[in-house]
């Protein structure tokens, strides 16, 4: 019997149906693998996730946006349910073909830790390594606006995302899913199934260094990404002043407690030079994050400028570094990649 009505016209609902937490329709998410047209609409999706809710309200969606076919068809929703998520309660494990990973991270927001880790990345990579970055800040992604891109991730054929390549790097955001000021509403356990799932669920691929841009803070977040996968070490991204510096000891204290090396203090904002008389001007404080790593025992990885240029490049999409010995910008990004080289001859 033919139907009044075809794959395309059921292709074409589906792509109105938002997938749970998103803003991105089912279909260009690619979590729909066949459409049947018979007695029965056969609708078959496969998803990757840990929460038994996201199938139940997929189903409930999707029949509700059929409904409205002429004939009023019987739907029948197939999902397959996968769940590529490690346990962090089973231990760290490693990522299949990432070498090492390397946190970047604060204690507290605003200090400039998102450009620290895009330009650390691209810094690794114009050493020759390959190089993968992953945004771990679900409510307050940066990185596809820093890496100047709004591409979609696309799917393979078993349900996992393909990172999107810019600036010789692998990225994957959770920018790069929701629409232009579309908020990802979700709760705690859902945000960090959903680390989880850009951690173990994205083709990374092979990689030397695999970049994590940590939230600020020290929640849950953190402290799964620490349970679950082992870290080759951390960098802490601070301000000169005390009231940054407080949450700064708190990231590098967990860290710690965590067995989770320290691989030195990044201070950014650290001083302004003015265009037209080339004074310097220590905004912030002087000296701060000098102090801190002293204090603390970790490196020192030096200081980067307050810099139209650098907020300049961060907006437009293209990441400051320069391998110029001589800029300012470039020499604590030169040192926190070569901890990481050090770091990479002993693995």
């Amino acid at each position: 019997m033919k139907t009044p009505y075809n794959e395309q016209q059921i292709r074409d609902l589906l792509s109105k149906v938002p997938y749970p937490g998103f803003s991105r329709d089912i279909i260009s998410f690619g979590v729909v693998r066949g459409i049947e047209i018979g007695e029965e609409t056969v609708i078959q999706l496969v998803i990757a996730t840990n929460d038994t809710g996201v199938a139940t309200e997929l189903r409930e969606r999707i029949v509700k946006a059929l409904g409205v076919m002429p004939g009023s068809p019987v739907v029948k929703v197939l999902i397959d349910v996968q769940a590529p998520v490690q346990s962090a309660s089973q231990g760290p494990v490693p990522i299949a073909g990432v070498r090492s990973v390397v946190a970047v991270a604060s204690g507290k927001g605003g200090v400039g830790k998102s450009t620290v880790a895009v330009n650390l990345a691209v810094a690794l990579s114009e050493r020759g390594l390959r190089v993968g970055l992953c945004d771990c800040d679900i409510h307050g992604p940066s990185i596809a606006l820093m890496c100047g891109t709004r591409e979609r991730p696309g799917t393979d054929a078993q349900g996992r995302i393909i990172p999107v390549e810019r600036h010789g790097i692998r990225i994957m955001s959770m920018g790069l899913l929701l629409e232009d000021n579309s908020p990802a509403v979700l709760r705690g356990p859902m945000v960090t199934r959903y680390v989880q799932q850009f951690l173990r669920n994205v083709l990374w691929g092979d990689l030397d260094v695999l970049v994590l841009d940590f939230p600020p803070g020290t929640g849950d977040i953190q402290l799964t990404v620490v349970q679950s996968i082992p870290l080759a070490g951390a960098f802490i991204v601070t301000t000169p002043q005390e009231v940054a510096l407080i949450d700064a000891r708190k990231a590098v204290a967990m860290f710690q407690k965590t067995n989770v090396t320290v691989l030195g203090i990044i201070e950014n904002m650290a001083y302004f030079i003015a265009p037209g008389d080339g004074s310097r001007h220590e905004i912030f404080g002087s000296g701060g994050g000098a102090k801190e790593a002293a204090r603390l025992g970790v490196p020192f990885l030096g200081s980067l400028p307050l810099d139209p240029a650098i907020r300049i490049a961060s907006d437009s999409g293209t990441p400051f570094f320069s391998t110029d010995g001589d800029n300012a910008s470039s020499l604590p990004l030169l040192n926190a990649a070569a901890s990481v080289e050090v770091v990479l001859k002993r693995s």
